[in-house]
């Protein structure tokens, strides 16, 4: 995060107050939540998801080698004054009798309330209701012919039985078994929606199903005058698929979204429905990023290709009382959480209309819920792989469309850890081994190199695309140089590899193009070695801390490279820094640039006294170039 560097240079502590988000993803907790050897869910959890069980079937479930059996139905009994959903979780290796047991002893309790409440207001008369007492009620498994009762068997053994032929007997119903059916294991939508964005769920498991087989149904409705919104509400059919995107016409109104899991030959689970908490809320109004979506309508084709490089500014950094008075103190609390600017940079890079969409700051569960689901839908078409930045839970993240590229291989290395020991390494390494603070600090750092080789399917050229983020502390400029010394180190060397692999005569069918937040402005030996070429021994970078000072080092590498949007005023600009620390390297006697996005106004960067605010999601602006091959 830019911001910290620079917040450092005016006697800030950058890491004061920064912390995680405890809420996300406790795995003690959902062990101890989903484990529980009686209840699968809880009662209150059950009537969140509000599955709808198919009348009489019993679903069986367990994944993998798992021990544990998921054992879910529904009861009715119109007479009994009984509607329910039975969930349970037994050992597979239990004997099914005692597993009945338990079920029998449930149901037991559910008869009690709904006699209490039957006309007669006796428990004597439930025989006369159902036909059975209290100790005598039927829960049994039985074969096909409704007679053979299945005894003396664990549900292991149960499973490798034909379950077609068995049911599931409760008083006077019979249950289908199905196994392993398509399943909603968690659904949940956001907290907060804004007109004019797209909603999705903000969280989906799914257990024997994938989405492109399942059905998603949006609805909206007012909150009825009653004020429940299940029952009474006018809920009317808005949209399809895992997304929907709203408009000012639904402001005022809920959401609902019904969700059925299916798989890949035809099977469809119990469909799980939820409401959002919340109604739609009117949005910030036009944002600067939607007058640069005026140059980006078209998406482009043949040699030509579109690339974005977005610092996205990860929660991890955002979300803290630190950030809040001091950092972004003229930012609303409100357009600081990540479930209000992860509306807008979706929204945002949606509209780029990119081929190759590079992001630093990514936080691992925006990658995994936000941008992997939408960016990944049948509509969008982009594959995505993260680095993540040592153990901060933030990273780097490569997007690529799949109906332009083919991904050709992967690689990821942290700098840090690599120095001392891989072999391209070894030359730049053994200059600055002898200063040890110099060392320590650098291979402290969790700096990570990303770096994704496309095949362009238009005409079969390759691109080898590298992003990074680099380290941001104010008196390291030694440091981030060193970075990138060893970073075109180790591209030099997968480009060389790759020319040989694929046998290319022409090493112009293979080009670099190098992303990212590099926290150096131009004047910057960054700049200077990624443009010219070298740095000799005596630029300034080096000294930029006198105990950590690099002695008689020079730098080269051997592309010729160019910066795709040349060196703008500002692509960080908050209330005590703005410059230029972002750039797309690109290779010029390969490619060449067509169009650059034009950037955001100081005016507008100005608007609300700096970014983020309501309408900029980061403390930066996304760099947007449109980028042709040459011809060979």
């Amino acid at each position: 995060m830019s911001l910290r560097l620079i917040s450092s240079r005016f006697g800030l502590d950058p890491l004061a107050g920064i912390r995680k988000n405890q809420k996300f993803s406790n795995p003690l907790y959902r062990k101890l939540f989903l484990s529980d050897p009686i209840w699968s869910f809880s009662a209150r959890t059950a009537r969140c998801l509000r599955p709808k069980y198919e009348m009489d079937t019993v679903y069986l479930r367990r994944s993998g080698d798992s021990q544990e059996l998921h054992i879910n139905f529904r009861y009715t009994n119109q007479e009994l004054r009984v509607d329910r959903d039975f969930n349970f979780c037994r050992k597979i290796n239990e004997n099914i009798e005692d597993a009945l047991i338990r079920i029998r002893n449930n149901l037991e309790k559910v008869l009690n309330k709904g006699a209490k409440k039957s006309k007669k207001k006796s428990l004597s008369d439930l025989k006369d209701l159902s036909g059975y007492s209290l100790d005598e009620i039927p829960v049994e498994i039985l074969r096909s012919d409704l007679n053979k009762r299945v005894e003396n068997m664990t549900f292991a053994k149960l499973l490798d039985e034909k379950l077609s032929d068995l049911k599931l007997r409760i008083i006077d119903k019979h249950f289908q078994i199905v196994y392993n059916m398509p399943w909603v294991v968690n659904l949940t939508l956001p907290i907060n929606i804004m007109a004019g964005f797209r909603v999705y769920p903000s969280k989906v498991e799914l257990q024997f199903s994938d989405r492109n087989h399942s059905i998603g149904k949006w609805y909206k409705a007012k909150k009825p005058t009653s004020g429940d919104l299940e029952r009474g509400a006018d809920w009317k059919h808005c949209g399809d698929g895992f997304h929907y995107d709203s408009t000012n016409n639904d402001i005022g109104h809920f959401l609902k979204f019904k969700l059925t899991p299916g798989n890949e030959v035809g099977e469809l689970g119990p469909t799980v429905e939820q409401i959002t908490k919340n109604e739609i809320q009117a949005g910030p109004g036009k944002c600067p990023f939607e007058t640069r979506h005026c140059f980006t309508k078209s998406k482009l084709s043949d040699d030509s290709f579109r690339i974005v490089s977005y610092n996205i500014l990860a929660d991890l950094y955002a979300d803290s009382d630190y950030t809040r008075t001091h950092l972004f103190p003229y930012c609303p609390p409100y357009a600081l959480k990540i479930e209000y600017r992860k509306q807008l940079v979706l929204k945002e890079i949606i509209g780029y209309n990119a081929d190759i969409i590079c992001l630093q700051e990514v936080d691992l569960k925006i990658f995994d819920l936000d941008l992997t689901p939408i960016l990944g839908s049948d509509e969008l078409e982009y594959d995505g792989m993260i680095a993540q930045k040592g153990t901060c839970g933030e990273g780097v993240a490569t997007f690529y469309r799949k109906s332009r590229f083919d991904l050709h291989s992967k690689y990821e290395i942290n700098i840090g850890e690599a120095i001392r020991n891989i072999p391209q390494f070894q030359i730049l390494y053994g200059k600055i081994k002898d200063n040890e603070k110099l060392l320590d600090r650098i291979c402290d750092r969790s700096t990570t190199l990303l770096i994704t080789v496309l095949k362009c399917k238009a005409n079969g050229r390759y691109l080898l695309v590298a992003n990074t983020h680099l380290y941001f502390h104010p008196d390291a400029d030694h440091i981030r140089l060193l970075q990138m010394g060893f970073a075109m180190t180790y591209i030099s060397h997968v480009y060389e590899d790759l020319a040989t692999k694929l046998n290319l005569s022409n090493k112009n069918e293979l080009s670099l193009i190098f992303c990212g937040d590099f926290n150096s402005v131009p004047e910057c030996g960054i700049y200077k070695l990624m443009i010219e070429g070298t740095v000799g021994r005596d630029c300034a970078d080096w000294s930029s801390n006198t105990e950590e000072a690099v002695q008689n080092v020079t730098l080269s590498q051997p592309f010729n490279m160019k910066s795709a949007c040349g060196t703008p005023s500002y692509t960080n600009y908050t209330h005590a820094f703005a410059a230029c620390l972002d750039y797309i390297f690109y290779q010029s006697n390969c490619l060449e640039v067509e169009q650059v996005v034009p950037l955001p106004t100081e005016d507008e960067l100005q608007c609300h006294t700096a970014i983020p605010s309501v309408v900029f999601p980061s403390d930066h602006v996304a760099l947007v170039a449109d980028i042709k091959f040459k011809s060979i």
